[in-house]
């Protein structure tokens, strides 16, 4: 497949259709490409790439504030940073097989380049900065959304070390929600291994369960579960 037909059809990956070809090309070049090959004249996507990862944090960051507001500041650092990861960025970028785009050098695409975490997540910034400079940022606010959207859901529904009892707590006096309140459906077990089973209630409906081998962790457990729940809503 030629050069063009690769790029038309990257476009209609990435449902975005450039105004300015040539920024989308930069975006997909590795700086290995331009050593080997300066005659093309073609620039590497580093610049893109810085561009493109503060684009992304503004986008990400304004995603979270407006629909977790229960979240601390320390709760969206670490929601941010696991959705900006490379990791993350690498699995988004080979669902777009961005991999098969990229301009190469020799060296770069014999050792395994077009797989490796760290370009595609480089070129997936740079590609959202391209986006960005041709269309503005409505247009790479579109884009992050739909590519992020259920990576950042289940990362919320996962949850990474909150105080969950806590983030819990704030959601609903943010929602206008009563208060949650936790109750112990049963005890079980002898008086130095007892499991406490707890239910969660929120506005006389039951919105999460949690088993654990004390109150408090049980009660953390139910809070999960009840964030999930709440999370599932939105």
């Amino acid at each position: 497949m030629s050069s063009d037909n690769l790029i038309e059809k990257l476009q209609k990956n990435l449902s975005y259709r450039f105004r300015t070809i040539e920024l989308l090309k930069e975006a997909l070049t590795h700086k290995s490409f331009v050593n080997e090959n300066p005659e093309t004249h073609l620039k590497d996507n580093e610049r893109l790439e810085f561009l493109g990862d503060a684009v992304l944090d503004l986008s990400i960051s304004t995603f979270l504030i407006n629909n977790f507001p229960y979240f601390q500041e320390g709760d969206l650092s670490r929601f941010k940073a696991m959705v900006v990861s490379e990791p993350s960025l690498a699995n988004i970028a080979a669902r777009f097989e961005l991999g098969q785009y990229l301009f190469l050098g020799k060296g770069e695409e014999q050792t395994g380049g077009r797989k490796k975490e760290s370009l595609l997540a480089n070129a997936l910034e740079a590609i959202i900065a391209a986006i960005y400079l041709d269309g503005g940022f409505a247009s790479s606010d579109e884009f992050i959304r739909v590519a992020f959207t259920e990576d950042i859901m289940m990362i919320v529904r996962d949850g990474i070390n909150l105080d969950y009892k806590t983030t819990l707590q704030e959601h609903c006096q943010a929602r206008g929600l009563s208060l949650p309140v936790y109750k112990v459906l049963k005890e079980t077990g002898p008086d130095h291994k007892k499991i406490f089973e707890i239910v969660l209630v929120i506005s006389g409906e039951v919105v999460g369960k949690g088993v654990g081998r004390n109150k408090k962790d049980a009660e953390q457990k139910a809070a999960k579960e009840a964030l999930k729940y709440l999370t599932n809503k939105l």
